[in-house]
């Protein structure tokens, strides 16, 4: 294609840009397929065909919109167009005159939308908006705003959503189609007919782990306080479907919108303290099943340094003699260096996978920072392991886990892996979505997600440029069984959704196809 400069499309880029040519379009293409090559074929062809026009490339933070900066700027002749970040580091009036002289804007959609909302500028002269990670553009978030704005004022307007999932809710996957004003999806997976010959061999091993008798019997003393709360929930009419996490959550959220109303109502106000005891309840168990002892009793600790100060339902609550003894029973077994044995696995199938390559990379996904900050510690003990945690810049609690990673922090980490500096990334969500990490031989899940799109965005960080492994540990009898096949029939779930979905968008227009053939027939 002329102008691209060091790349050469694959076929089914080439196939999915024909659609983009004609129709506003959702990609959904598994992470490493080259989803930013295909925004950059489009962006050359609209800046070719509405000369003097902008395009204006979205994506949810800024490292992510600084990275495909670079990749146009390393793969378009300099003199292609004036290419430009928006951050809010740049002052308004600096960003104003900017948009003028810019012919390619990077951005986080919640600087547009501000700029939007000032009326710094506006996206008349915009001839194509990219939205990066589109499965974010759902109810209140900015790229709905930006969205509709460009469709309001855009001359030329053509819409592009990139993601590596959009779910597997059918109605979110509409509503982000309705949102973006979609015309057509164009979707790839792994084993693709045109994606596969692509992409290299991904072995995938599935680790199951007893769960420990001693740790039985404290989820077992935990589970009797538990029940007499849900017990509670029920005898007070508040709960009457299963009590999972989700619906003690939504309970929660009703009975505080209820009291926040000014519903004093005595039995709400009982109800929404059992509740809250009983969603810490659930996290503390979640803690013992699925991550780490340690954990687990940090987090008990936590429970009872908050009763000297808070409400009298947690005082009540770890003042039972249940909470005493499990919270006495973890201590005695960590003085005895017993652990979740998902830290041994983990370190015996790191220790194998560096045995077998001297340059190995490894991204370990763990769902809490204090458990990869466990893990690493753990890893690090391995000789010829430099392990480092990978986390975001949001600030948690008061520990020094706890603080985040500046983005420049995080740059930093990647640079290290990348050069060979760090071997082992263990990371949370962060490292799931976008930032350009590089190839590795191993993925391996802590803990298995109840999430389509976090699952295929983890997975997505390996066998693309080399042969790779997936490796999801769960631990039997726990809710790691249930997360496991969760996120399997989800994705099951999402192909055919969007496969519907296609149908749907394709109806409209044999509707108007067959009205237009009988009005032909009337019409002279």
């Amino acid at each position: 294609m002329e102008f691209l400069q060091d790349i050469s499309p694959r076929d089914y880029q080439k196939q999915i840009f024909e659609t983009c040519k004609e129709k506003n379009c959702l990609v959904v293409l598994p992470t490493g397929l080259g989803k930013t090559l295909v925004g950059l074929m489009i962006t050359i062809h609209r800046m070719k065909q509405f000369p003097g026009e902008k395009v204006l490339f979205l994506a949810p933070t800024r490292p992510l919109a600084e990275q495909h900066l670079n990749y146009f700027k390393k793969h378009l002749p300099e003199l292609f167009g004036e290419m430009t970040l928006f951050t809010g580091k740049i002052d308004a009036y600096n960003r104003k005159k900017l948009w003028q002289f810019s012919d390619i804007i990077f951005s986080t959609p919640q600087c547009i939308a501000n700029d939007l909302k000032k009326n710094l500028y506006n996206l008349t002269e915009v001839c194509l908006l990219i939205e990066d990670e589109a499965h974010r553009c759902l109810k209140n978030y900015d790229y709905n705003y930006v969205a509709k704005e460009y469709n309001k004022y855009a001359g030329n307007p053509r819409i592009i959503g990139l993601t590596a999932s959009p779910g597997s809710d059918k109605q979110k996957i509409k509503e982000i189609c309705n949102n973006l004003k979609i015309e057509e999806v164009e979707l790839r997976q792994r084993e693709s007919s045109d994606v596969k010959e692509y992409l290299q061999e991904l072995k995938f091993e599935k680790i199951k782990i007893l769960f420990p008798k001693e740790f039985e019997e404290i989820r077992h003393t935990l589970k009797k306080i538990y029940e007499r709360y849900v017990e509670e929930l029920r005898s007070r009419s508040v709960l009457y479907g299963p009590a999972t996490k989700t619906s003690l959550i939504q309970l929660q959220n009703k009975i505080s919108t209820s009291l926040a109303r000014g519903n004093r109502n005595f039995n709400y106000m009982l109800a929404a303290s059992a509740c809250a005891q009983a969603i810490k309840l659930q996290y503390a168990m979640e803690l013992l099943e699925t991550q780490t002892l340690k954990g687990f009793t940090n987090y008990l600790e936590t429970l009872l340094n908050k009763s000297k100060t808070g409400s009298r339902g947690i005082k009540r609550l770890v003042a039972k003699p249940e909470f005493t003894f499990s919270y006495l029973r973890a201590k005695e077994l960590l003085e005895k260096n017993v652990e979740h044995p998902k830290l041994s696995h983990i370190k015996e199938l790191v220790k194998k996978e560096k045995e077998k390559n001297e340059r190995v990379k490894i991204i370990v996904f763990a769902q809490f920072r204090e458990t990869a900050s466990i893990i690493s510690e753990n890893l690090n003990t391995i000789n010829g392991i430099r392990a480092k945690v990978f986390i975001g810049q949001a600030k948690r609690g008061s520990g020094k886990d706890q603080r985040g990673l500046s983005q420049k922090e995080q740059q930093q980490i990647i640079q290290e892996f990348s050069q060979g500096k760090i071997n082992v990334l263990c990371a949370t969500s962060i490292g799931e979505e976008g930032l350009d990490i590089p190839e590795v031989n191993a993925v391996i899940f802590y803990e298995p997600v109840p999430s389509a799109i976090r699952k295929i965005q983890r997975a997505g960080r390996t066998a693309r440029l080399m042969q790779g492994k997936l490796i999801i540990l769960i631990t039997q009898k726990t809710r790691d069984e249930a997360y496991y096949y969760v996120s399997r029939a989800k994705e099951k779930k999402m192909y055919s959704a969007i496969d519907s979905i296609k149908q749907e968008l394709k109806e409209p227009k044999k509707l108007k196809q067959k009205i237009q053939e009988k009005l032909s027939k009337f019409i002279p």
